[in-house]
C-alpha cells in the first residue's frame, strides 16, 4: 500500500479513532443527511460508508475527511496535538521554503484495475450520493482533481471544481470565471477546439488539499503537491488525453469539453451555505475514458454551511497566504491572520497588528482585502490590535464593539471579485460584490489614553499558575 492513495489515508485516520464506519445507507438521501450530522460541528469524526444498497460490498464513500484540525495535521504528517494556529505557521513557513517536486511517471498503477472505454463508460457503477435533498442531480466530483493542460504553454494545472454526473458517459463542470480551469479552457475554445480533461475523484487527501488552494498562475500544482508531501508524485498518462493523473487513485475518467457543449447544471448546496448558482448551463464533459480500482472509495468534500468539508482546512492555509501576501506588500508588525470558518474561510478575514503609525491598521485591513489570498468572495477584513487573537471570536467581537467608531472606522469597498456561488454578488451576469473593512484597533491617537483592560497582569498570572496550577483551567 503506498502512502499516496486513499487507502494509506483512511487506516492511518482509523488507527487514530478519526474514523466513523457506518453500513447499509443509501445514495439518494441518507448518505448526504448523515454528512450533514457530521459537519454541523468542527472535529466530528470523518464518515466510511459501506454496504450501499444496489452496489457491490466494497464499494465505498468517504466524507468529512478535513473538518478536524487534528485529522488536518495527521495527514500532513504532523502532531495530532498540535494546534489551529500552528497550522497557520506551518503553511506561512511552507509557501516561503517548500520545494517543487516535479511528478513521476510510472508504467501502471492501481487505478487501472478496471478501465472501459466508449460506450461501456459508465460512471453510475460509483454510488454517487445525491449530498443535499434539493441539489439538482449527483455530484461526483466534490473532493476531487480536474486537470487540464494550457493549449498554448504547456501548463499543468489541477483544481477542485464540483462535477455533476449526469449520463454514464457525459458529466459536467463548473468553474467560476477568472479561475485557473476556466482560463486553461478558453485557450482551446476561442480557438474552436476541444479541451482535454480529466477529473480524479478519489486520491490522498493532502493532493485535495492542493487542488483548494491558491497556488499562483502558470504554477503545476503536482510540483506543489510532491514539494508538500516530500516526494514526486507517480503519475500515468490518460489513455486519450495523456494527461496525468495520480497512479495511486481510486476514481478517475477522461475526456473532451467542447466549444459550446452546454448542459443544465445544478443547483448545488455550496461552501456560503446556500443552494447558490440554481440551474444554468455548464460545459459538458465528453467521457471517453473510465479507471477505477477494485472495490473503489468516493471521496467527498460537502459543501454546505460552515464549517464544511469544503472550506475549513482551507481556512488555515488562506490565514498564512494572507499574512505572507500582507507582509510582500510591506504592511510592517502583522501578529496574526485568521479566515474564519464561518465564512467558508474567504468570507471573514481578521487580521492582528502592533500599531506602529496613524493609518497602518486601515492599510492593513485594504490590502488584506484585495491581496490574491483574501480578495476573492470576500465580505468582511476586521482588523485588531496585537492584544486580541484573530481566531477567537469572542475577542475579536469585544474588540469590534469597543474600539471600533463606525464614522471613521468602516470602509465600503464596491465592485470587487467574487462569484455568482456569492448570494450577495451584484447579478448572474455581475458577478462581483462590495465589502467592508473595519478597522477595529484602538485609536491611533488615543493609544496612550485609551481605559486600561480588565485583566490580570502578566506578574499575577505567573504567581497564580506557580500556585493553583492544578485547579486552573487549560485555556
Amino acid at each position: 500500500m503506498t502512502t499516496q492513495d486513499l487507502r494509506s489515508w483512511i487506516a492511518k485516520m482509523d488507527a487514530a479513532g478519526e474514523v466513523q464506519h457506518i453500513s447499509g445507507a443509501g445514495r439518494e438521501e441518507e448518505i448526504g443527511g448523515i454528512v450533514d450530522f457530521y459537519q454541523r460541528k468542527a472535529g466530528n469524526q470523518a464518515v466510511l460508508f459501506d454496504d450501499i444498497p444496489g452496489y457491490p460490498k466494497g464499494h465505498r464513500v468517504v466524507a468529512n475527511i478535513l473538518t478536524s484540525i487534528k485529522r488536518i495535521h495527521l495527514t500532513l504528517g504532523h502532531s495530532a496535538d498540535a494546534s489551529a494556529i500552528d497550522l497557520v505557521h506551518f503553511w506561512r513557513k511552507h509557501m516561503k521554503d517548500a520545494k517543487a517536486i516535479p511528478p513521476q511517471l510510472v508504467k501502471t498503477g492501481a487505478l487501472l484495475e478496471n478501465v472501459s472505454e466508449g460506450k461501456d463508460v459508465d460512471i453510475f457503477k460509483i454510488p454517487v450520493p445525491k449530498w443535499h435533498e434539493l441539489d439538482g442531480g449527483y455530484y461526483i466530483g466534490t473532493g476531487d482533481m480536474v486537470v487540464m493542460k494550457h493549449r498554448d504553454t504547456g501548463w499543468i494545472n489541477y483544481g477542485a471544481y464540483r462535477v455533476q454526473a449526469h449520463e454514464p458517459g457525459v458529466a459536467s463542470i463548473m468553474c467560476s470565471k477568472g479561475k485557473h480551469g476556466d482560463i486553461i479552457m478558453r485557450s482551446y475554445h476561442d480557438k474552436g477546439e476541444p479541451c482535454p480533461i480529466a477529473v480524479v475523484c478519489g486520491m490522498h487527501p493532502s493532493l485535495f488539499m492542493i487542488a483548494g488552494l491558491e497556488i499562483p498562475y502558470g504554477k503545476n500544482e503536482y510540483d506543489a503537491a510532491g514539494g508538500l508531501i516530500g516526494e514526486p508524485v507517480e503519475v500515468i498518462h490518460g489513455p486519450k488525453t495523456g494527461l496525468p493523473i495520480p497512479a495511486h487513485a481510486e476514481i478517475a475518467f477522461e475526456g473532451f469539453v467542447y466549444p459550446n457543449d452546454l448542459i443544465l447544471e445544478g443547483p448545488l448546496g455550496e461552501w456560503t451555505g446556500y443552494y447558490a448558482g440554481g440551474l444554468k448551463k455548464e460545459p459538458a464533459i465528453r467521457i471517453e475514458t473510465f479507471m477505477h480500482r477494485n472495490n473503489p472509495i468516493l471521496m467527498g468534500a460537502i459543501p454546505g454551511v460552515p464549517p464544511d468539508d469544503d472550506s475549513f482546512y482551507r481556512g488555515t492555509y488562506r490565514s498564512g497566504a494572507v499574512w505572507n501576501q500582507l507582509e510582500a506588500a510591506g504592511i510592517p508588525e502583522v501578529k496574526g491572520v485568521w479566515a474564519h470558518e464561518a465564512g467558508g474561510s474567504r468570507l471573514w478575514l481578521t487580521v492582528a497588528i502592533k500599531q506602529l503609525y496613524a493609518g497602518h491598521s486601515k492599510q492593513a485591513g485594504l490590502i488584506a482585502s484585495q491581496c490574491h489570498a483574501g480578495a476573492y468572495a470576500n465580505r468582511f477584513v476586521v482588523v485588531v490590535d496585537d492584544d486580541i487573537d484573530p481566531a477567537d471570536m469572542d475577542k475579536v467581537l469585544w474588540a469590534m464593539c469597543t474600539r471600533f467608531d463606525p464614522r471613521e472606522d468602516l470602509e465600503v469597498l464596491k465592485g470587487c471579485w467574487s462569484t455568482v456561488l456569492d448570494p450577495m454578488v451584484y447579478s448572474e451576469n455581475d458577478r462581483r460584490n462590495a465589502r467592508v473593512v473595519i478597522d477595529a484597533c484602538k485609536p491611533w491617537h488615543r493609544r496612550d489614553t485609551f481605559p486600561q483592560v480588565v485583566r490580570n497582569s502578566k506578574d499575577l498570572d505567573e504567581r497564580i499558575r506557580a500556585k493553583f496550577a492544578k485547579f486552573l483551567p487549560r485555556t
